[in-house]
This record gives C-alpha cells, structure tokens and sequence, in this order.
C-alpha cells in the first residue's frame, strides 16, 4: 500500500466534495510565500472551489464569537483569479501572518480531552464552520504544524456528525530546520539576501582593518547562518550545532515559583571568544589578513548564561525575544577585549544583525518554483487523493510527497522535532573546509 493511500484510509471515512477552502499563513514571512499561496489557489479556481484567504493566521480567527462574526475584508478575503494577477513572484504575504498560536495551552494529548484548553481550538474550528470551509492549507513553520496537529486532533473528539475539515500543512521557514523536507522555500533567497550583506560587510571591513560579528537569523539550527557564511565568504560561522566539547558548560538555575534548582546547558563563552579571536590571529598572521567577518547563529542566544537573558521576554511559543538580547554586541566586547590581551593591540569589532531584510526578499527562481509545487501539493493532497493530515514535501527533482504529521510530532508532547545541522556532515564540513583554517 503507499503511503497516500495510507494516510488516506487512516480514519475509514468518505469525505464529501471540497466546495470551499480556506489558506492561512502564520508564523514569520519567507520568501515566495506568495507563490505557494496563489499557486495553490488556482488550483482549486480552476475546480471551481472557493478560496477564502485567511487574514493574519490565526488572530483574527481566535477572536470569532457573538460580538465578532467573520467579516470579509477585515478577517479574511475570497481569492479569485483577478485577485492573483501577476503574484507568483511578488514579495511580502498576501494574507498577512501573526504569531498568535490557539494550541498554546495543550502540551499533551490528554489536553485535548479539556474544554478549558482547547476553548481557543475550539473558537478557530467554529469560525471555521461559520464560513463553511470544507479543508484547511495552514502555511508556517514547525510552531504552525504543532498548531494545525492540534486542531486535527481536536475535530477527533467532536461528536458524531459534526464537520470535519481536512488539514494540509505546507512547511515554511527561511530557517531550513524542518523534518520531513531537504529545503524549505525562501531559505535560498534569504541566503543570498544575507551572503550580499556578509560581502559588502567584508569589503567594508577590509578597507578598515576592522572585523564584523553578523548576528543571522537562526533560532535552533544553523542551516542559514551556514549558508550565508559559505556563500558570502565568511571566516568563520558558529552555531548552536557547534555548542560540544569544550564549547559546553552548565549552570544551575532556581525557578522563581518553585525554587526548584535545574543543571541548564550553556555554552563556555571563554572557549567561544578564544576561538573567534583564533580566527582572526591566523588570517592576520598567516594569511596576511587583518579583517573578516564571523558569523553567528542568533540561536547561540538560548545558550547565554542566565545573567544575560534576566527580563527578556518570550513569545507565545515560549521563544525568547532575541532581538533584545544583542548577542552581537556581547561578543563583539567580549572579542575585542580578549584579542587586546592575546595581542597587545586594539581591533575595531563591529556587531550588526542580519536577518529582517531577508523574510520579505524577492523570492529567486528556485524558491518560485519550490513554493508552486507545494502550493500544486496542497491541492493534489485535498482534492486528488483525499489526505488529513500531512505535509506536503519535496524531493529529487520537485517530485510530491506527503508526509504524516505523525512523522513530525511526537505523541506524548506534541512538539515537532527539528532537524538540526550534523556536526561532521558534509554541509558542515564544507563551510569549515572554506572559512579560515585554525588548527585545534
């Protein structure tokens, strides 16, 4: 049996016909987000389904009920043919996006069974249905597949006879730290975007004999951090895949509520600086080199000690703001201090961040063309083969699949699992194959 037709035969049900489908997009933007969204409504145009557009994920869906009935224009807008005039390769998101996240208080699959926690899943379902939406196309990255398993599984406990709406997740993130599929769509156009700043940081810095730390997006892996540090020449990349060995530490924290004391794992900032300061000896000294740019994943910021992230505030994933941690500028102190005392001189160390300019970049060909087959998927997966459930994926040569969000999710947490860089994998030994050599 294959796997669609497995994922199909799950439930033992015959849905009846898609009439009207809703697209939602959440989380941060990406590159050819719109790609994937009208590519995926002309799809089911040409069917002759209704296509609802979603305004701005889940916050306007989470506030339907008696004072606020879904209103066209404001919480969402219908999608025709008129409406996606020339929009494969535009930039920003035609639906907007937010971060607002309905599922954030079921951590368990037990949760689901709470009228209490699952008031917010319920309140999107019921809007939902205000609508007669027929199948859902969540858009988001690892966060935004938690949210659309969750709402999945709540219909399971509806009662009998109650609509049903089908989910398809289409994954997103420029981050690339996604299970289940080799590239995301936008993560090639948000490397470039990033490797033409690194370049003219290195112009820059050459012409003063000076160094840059540029802080990259990257919250849990260091897929774009990489990339950016191999495409825009960078001298040296480290991410939160190289926090190992002699990189790690630990300190104990007490929870304020509680006063339970845990062991939480850091990263040895001495170590860090050392070898970034390593970096810049060798290109001084050996390659005649006096500037460069390191590269630093902005993830590194959940391995800071404790000190440096008192009164920083987390999102509704529960994800620190490490916008306002200025792990750059830490570093670059740090940096510049310890290569004075190794050297005896002074060198100018710059923090900037990278990261916003490359969400809503204009999207490369690549990216296009990845983002309009999973848009296709989207629809192959609801309409032609009468999947719940899955995301759809990509591999060889653009070739469809669609992947279980069982095979993403664990089933006791309900938390995606992200796929970080290997250390030692040859990706990671490229970018160090490339960036200065320093013998440890």
């Amino acid at each position: 049996m294959t796997e669609e037709k497995t994922a199909a035969s799950a439930t033992g049900e015959t849905r009846p016909p898609i009439r009207r489908v809703a697209i939602l997009f959440s989380g941060g933007p990406a590159p050819a987000a719109n790609a994937v969204i009208s590519t995926a409504a002309v799809s089911f145009l040409r069917q002759n389904i209704e296509v609802l557009g979603i305004l701005y994920g889940y916050s306007q869906l989470i506030e339907y009920g008696p004072d606020h009935e879904m209103v066209e224009g404001r919480d969402y807008i219908v999608i025709d043919h008129k409406r996606l005039k020339r929009t494969r390769n535009t930039q920003g998101i035609l639906i907007g996006t937010a971060r607002t996240n309905p599922g954030k208080h079921i951590s368990h699959p037990d949760h689901l069974k709470d009228p209490q926690r699952t008031g917010p899943l319920k309140t999107v379902y019921d809007a939902l249905c205000s609508l007669e939406v027929d199948a859902l196309i969540s858009i988001g990255g690892d966060d935004t597949l938690k949210t659309a398993n969750k709402l999945r599984r709540y219909q399971q406990y509806l009662p009998e006879g109650s609509r049903r709406i089908p989910i398809v997740h289409i994954p997103k993130t420029i981050d690339n730290d996604y299970m289940g599929i080799d590239f995301t769509f936008g993560y090639f156009t948000a490397v470039e975007t990033l490797a033409s700043e690194i370049r003219n940081l290195l112009a820059d810095a050459e012409s003063n004999r000076s160094y840059f730390l540029a802080e990259t997006m990257g919250r849990s892996a260091g897929w774009l951090a990489y990339g950016a540090g191999i495409a825009g020449e960078a001298s040296l990349t480290f991410s939160v895949e190289d926090i190992t060995d002699k990189f790690v530490d630990y300190e104990e924290v007490r929870h304020e509520e509680t006063g339970e004391v845990t062991r939480r794992k850091i990263m040895n900032m001495d170590a860090v600086v050392r070898r970034i300061v390593a970096t810049m000896r060798i290109r001084e000294q050996v390659e005649n080199k006096p500037y460069g740019v390191i590269v630093l994943a902005e993830g590194l910021a959940e391995f800071l000690p404790q000190k440096h992230l008192e009164g920083i505030s987390r999102d509704e994933h529960g994800h620190i703001a490490i916008s306002k941690v200025n792990l750059g500028q830490i570093f670059a102190r740090l940096v510049a201090r310890e290569y004075e005392r190794q050297t005896g001189k002074s060198r100018r160390v710059t923090a900037v961040q990278l990261g916003y300019e490359s969400r809503c970049a204009r999207p490369h060909a690549f990216d296009v063309m990845l983002g309009s087959q999973l848009g296709v998927g989207a629809y192959r997966a609801l309409v032609e083969k009468g999947l719940d459930g899955v995301m759809v994926s990509v591999c060889g040569q653009l070739d469809l699949r669609y992947v279980p969000f069982d095979d993403l999710v664990d089933p006791e947490t309900l938390v995606t699992v992200v796929r970080y860089i290997e250390p030692g994998s040859d990706f990671h030994r490229l970018a160090r194959f490339l960036e200065t050599y320093v013998h440890d």
